[in-house]
């Protein structure tokens, strides 16, 4: 009798890895949509106000006699909504809460401007003039800095980069899944790390202002206050992708073979900058620096249009210009579009610059559906006082732990980074996260600003392996178009070694920066709150 051998383990089990993303896979797939969570969580704000209001929840104000928003007699105290003034609140409330939610007209300001350059055409040409003109020896760096630098103009990086990276690394005879991978990496690990303030900037910001103001009602928070951090994160990020392509997930693919092409497949376009676009994108780049020395001129004369007079504070006098950025970030980029758009006719005509704008905004249309329930449900938190509450209770039982040093940071990354598993939006994981963080971070001396730098790490780095991501099906199809056979736990244990990389990197980027170095993340930016 022929003893039956048995069949290998390794082929027909899935690793630890693989069952452990499995699992966070099923998991974030039990989550319900971005908006209708929001929903819930209103709903669920208001039933916990009424039984927390009704048990008489409370905790001692730890702000100063005097301060602003403090409570006249020293206690914070759980309102309920659920009675009849809470009704009357909530029904004559709910469309300025919308109207009045600090992130969504900055957005759509940042985004006409935006959508002016990205419909034109001119967005497109920038990107592929920066990857096809690269040496050869720096094409992946060079691939994985346009691709953090496309995060400026939001879905461009996963639109355009993504499958041109890929295509670059074919038609160099290196395997195109390692192309694709750098890419990924650099749009998406390295997501709101830039050299200009993009329109992730403004959003986050509102977000951070709003849970800021649990504690401090007279707090302000611009959209460059993490500039100086994420100016300088964009290469470090770019240097980690480029590391991680060339030492780890390249030589592990080995030599592509060209069987698993996919015949039906369309090719992306590899064709060089015709010379009208080139002629085009030079004088988009004149309009470009005429602007920039526009603004300069506005803002670093001491009598600049865009400074307040009178004052000697130089981050206090360009007041004006951090909280008009939005405004001129969305000039900076429709005027180039405009003169790109001309040369090249894609826009002849008022009409067309209108029509792109348009079309920008039909592009946010979810997004202002989101908006709507989560300006509910942090106006709900703010009303009903929970938020301060659980400020007070976390930032105690920080002090009891002893986790008030830089250290809490390190948590707070981690913490993020898992959130963002199974919730894979920015905006709805800093909305539901922050009117937490920010106050407890707050009551144990760090400003909002430090707080929202150290969230984007962790929202960032773990985007590249969780199927949550909105972007993670337009991913898998691209790389099928090289490997028919491709599954998700393919592409996750791909891109894995990208996010520890960039988690252990960055983290250790902010630590030397904020705390090794002493450096305001941004302009305008004290480390420590009450410090500036």
């Amino acid at each position: 009798m022929t003893q039956q051998k048995p069949a290998p383990a390794a082929s027909t089990q899935s690793s630890a890895i693989t069952r452990l993303l499995n699992t966070v896979e099923w998991l974030g797939n039990l989550l319900p949509h971005p908006v209708t969570l929001f929903a819930l969580l209103s709903l669920l704000i208001l039933l916990l106000s009424g039984v927390l209001g009704t048990l008489g929840v409370s905790v001692p104000d730890p702000r100063p006699e005097g301060t602003s928003g403090r409570a006249a007699d020293g206690v914070i105290r759980v309102i309920s909504l659920l009675d009849p003034e809470g009704l009357r609140r909530i029904v004559t409330g709910l469309v300025t809460n919308f109207t009045g939610f600090v992130p969504l007209g900055t957005v759509l300001v940042a985004m006409l401007g935006v959508g002016i350059a990205e419909r034109s055409g001119l967005l497109t040409a920038a990107i592929k003039a920066l990857v096809l003109g690269a040496p050869k020896n720096l094409v992946t760096v060079v691939i994985v800095f346009a691709a953090v630098l496309s995060n400026t103009a939001s879905e461009m990086g996963y639109v355009v980069v993504i499958p041109l990276a890929a295509a670059i690394f074919h038609a160099l005879g290196r395997h195109p899944l390692a192309g694709l991978a750098a890419a990924f990496a650099g749009v998406s690990g390295g997501y709101s790390a830039n050299l200009l303030i993009g329109t992730v900037d403004p959003l986050l910001a509102g977000i951070t202002q709003e849970a800021a103001r649990l504690l401090d009602p007279d707090y302000e928070v611009h959209a460059a206050v993490n500039w100086y951090f994420m100016f300088v994160s964009t290469f470090v990020v770019t240097a980690m992708g480029w590391f991680v392509t060339a030492r780890i997930v390249e030589p592990k693919l080995g030599p592509y073979d060209p069987t698993q092409l996919d015949p039906d497949a369309e090719p992306v376009s590899m064709a060089p900058l015709g010379v009208d676009e080139r002629r085009a994108l030079r004088w988009a780049g004149v309009a470009a620096l005429v602007i920039a020395a526009a603004i300069a001129a506005l803002v670093v004369p001491t009598q600049g249009w865009l400074r307040l007079p009178g004052v000697d504070d130089t981050l206090g006098s360009l007041r004006p210009f951090l909280t008009g950025i939005v405004v001129l970030v969305a000039v900076f980029f429709a005027v180039p579009g405009i003169v790109y758009g001309w040369l090249m006719r894609t826009i002849r005509s008022d009409r067309d610059v209108i029509d792109a704008m348009a079309k920008s905004m039909g592009t946010l249309s979810l997004y202002i559906v989101l908006v709507f329930f989560a300006a509910q449900f942090v106006a709900f938190f703010n009303w009903t006082q929970l938020g301060q509450v659980m400020a007070v209770l976390g930032s105690n039982t920080l002090q009891t732990i002893g986790l008030t040093g830089p250290s809490v940071f390190l948590a707070f990354i981690a913490i993020c980074a898992l959130i963002n598993l199974s919730l894979g939006s920015a905006s709805a994981q800093w909305a539901v996260t922050a009117p937490i963080f920010v106050p407890m971070l707050m009551l144990i001396g760090y400003s909002p600003e430090v707080v929202q730098a150290a969230y984007r790490i962790g929202d960032s780095v773990t985007n590249l392996i969780t199927p949550m991501m909105s972007y993670f099906g337009l991913i898998m199809a691209f790389a099928a178009r090289y490997q028919r056979d491709i599954g998700v736990g393919t592409l996750i244990a791909m891109m894995l070694p990208y996010s520890v990389v960039f988690f252990v990197g960055w983290t250790a980027l902010f630590f030397l920066w904020v705390f090794g170095l002493g450096l305001p993340v941004g302009p305008g930016a004290p480390t420590y709150y009450g410090a500036g």
